[in-house]
């Protein structure tokens, strides 16, 4: 009999019932093997789990020794917690302002949609893909898992903020990382164009599909041979592509559409969020805003823009409401951006599709399992879904489309996607930039506001007492 006093048969067997849940959870029961060490651990005791530590004289082990040990179990414990429970995460810009501000620290919950098995799982903790300072990867790319999802408490539901990667994030150049490589592209293609008309197509188009290829093949041969300027060109595995926090305006299934503002959904409004900003051009009366005006009215200085006597503020309602008492305010008029026939200014950027940034859609959010008609009109929606997330190859001759190499009129959905959009609509990056969010590409949802630093202020007047421990999802 294994000679362990009651507290670590306890302990043990605690331990061992959770391993055999955590087993059923994952759905890999090949785990399962790994029960005897978890009991050897806390009963048996047959392996010398502590041998590195001990010492020949019998003495405790040094400071060093002690501070390794623990060391390698934090690391340890955060990459569990990490995977399975929750991550912090900081939010970087002012798309979500007012109902998440800039500054704000977050739990984010993994079980609220169902942890995902890390696609990369020998990676360092806390670091999302580079190493600060010494700018190298904090990942191994291989081994790789293929995409999992386990059981969670629910689905993703219209109106919830959710943290996920960034689908257009596969492929960065590390200088240049904002926009994305497929839209830096294709603008970069339209530049040397305009520079150097020899560079454009011998004829037409006849597609806007066949457009936006030539001109991110030209875009992207530019990037690629300046080194200097765009850095080198690095492949990112899903779960490792920068973290992203949106509203998701839009399920699988959903018909949206944005006019004049107003986000639709299926036919009928939709439900705006409570602190809802647009950008509105302020006019006053020759009088500069001072940093105590925009502090009071709770703009930050990456959204103050203009000079006196005109100005570009997003402002909530509520801000609109403050800035009426002031006397040398003489205009607030809201900006608004009109349906745009050349196409150029929204995903999917074609001219069949005539939308804006306030008037935006109809569009359909892909459904896992469900066939659409597929056509070289609406080819440039789903390209990306098809090719990138879905893994097929895609190409196109003489106007008829091929995928794996067969002639294809439809095309059936393996996954569900989103769409995304900041609750500061005229200066968020979103869907209405990059298109739809995969499934596999949902992290988790922001749960608790647990530390918010003022990026305008100074310690200690920086920390924004108000905001701990503030629902973030209740927004």
């Amino acid at each position: 009999m294994f000679k362990a006093s009651k507290r670590a048969w306890l302990k043990g067997i605690i331990a061992c019932i959770v391993f055999i849940l955590w087993v059923f959870w994952i759905g890999n029961f090949w785990f399962i093997f790994g029960l005897p060490l978890v009991f050897d651990v806390y009963i048996s005791k047959i392996i010398p789990w502590g041998f590195w530590k001990k010492r020949k004289d019998g003495k405790k082990p040094s400071a060093v020794i002690e501070w390794i040990d623990a060391l390698v179990f934090a690391l340890v414990a955060v990459y569990i917690i990490n995977i399975f429970l929750f991550q912090n995460y900081k939010i970087p810009t002012s798309s979500l302002e007012k109902s998440l501000l800039v500054g704000d620290h977050l739990f984010v919950s993994k079980v609220s949609y169902g942890p995902r098995m890390p696609n990369t799982p020998l990676s360092f903790p806390l670091v999302q893909n580079t190493f600060p300072i010494i700018n190298t990867k904090s990942y191994l790319e291989t081994p790789t898992w293929d995409y999992k999802r386990l059981g969670g408490l629910g689905d993703v539901q219209r109106n919830d903020i959710v943290v996920f990667n960034f689908p257009a994030g596969d492929t960065v150049p590390f200088k240049v990382n904002n926009p994305d490589i497929y839209n830096l592209s294709f603008l970069k293609g339209i530049d040397l164009i305009n520079r150097n008309l020899k560079l454009g197509p011998k004829k037409p188009f006849s597609s806007a599909y066949e457009r936006n290829h030539f001109l991110r093949n030209l875009g992207r041969q530019f990037i690629e041979n300046n080194p200097n300027t765009f850095g080198e060109i690095l492949y990112r595995p899903i779960d490792r592509r920068d973290n992203y926090v949106k509203r998701c305006i839009a399920i699988p299934g959903d018909t949206l559409e944005v006019r004049n503002n107003q986000v639709y959904i299926n036919g009928e409004m939709g439900e705006n969020p409570k602190d809802v900003q647009y950008n509105y051009q302020v006019t006053t009366d020759g009088t500069v805003l001072t940093d105590h005006f925009y502090e009071k009215i709770g703009i930050a200085k990456a959204d103050q823009d203009g000079f006196a006597p005109k100005y570009t503020l997003p402002l909530t309602q509520e801000m609109i409401e403050k800035m009426k008492d002031y006397p040398f305010i003489k205009e607030l008029k809201k900006n608004e951006f009109a349906p745009d026939s050349s196409g150029m200014s929204v995903f999917p950027y074609s001219q069949d599709y005539p939308w804006s940034r306030d008037n935006y859609g109809p569009i359909w959010m892909p459904e896992a399992g469900k066939t659409i008609e597929l056509n070289m009109t609406n080819l440039v929606l789903y390209e990306r879904i098809i090719t990138a997330h879905e893994g097929n190859d895609l190409k196109v001759k003489d106007g008829e489309i091929y995928i794996n190499g067969e002639l294809v009129n439809s095309y059936t959905f393996k996954m569900n996607y989103y769409f995304m959009m900041g609750d500061n609509r005229h200066k968020s990056a979103d869907s209405r930039s990059w298109g739809f969010v995969p499934e596999d590409h949902i992290v988790g949802k922001p749960i608790l506001v647990w530390l918010s630093l003022d990026t305008d202020k100074s310690f200690p007047s920086n920390i924004r007492w108000d905001r701990f421990f503030k629902l973030a999802h209740n927004n």
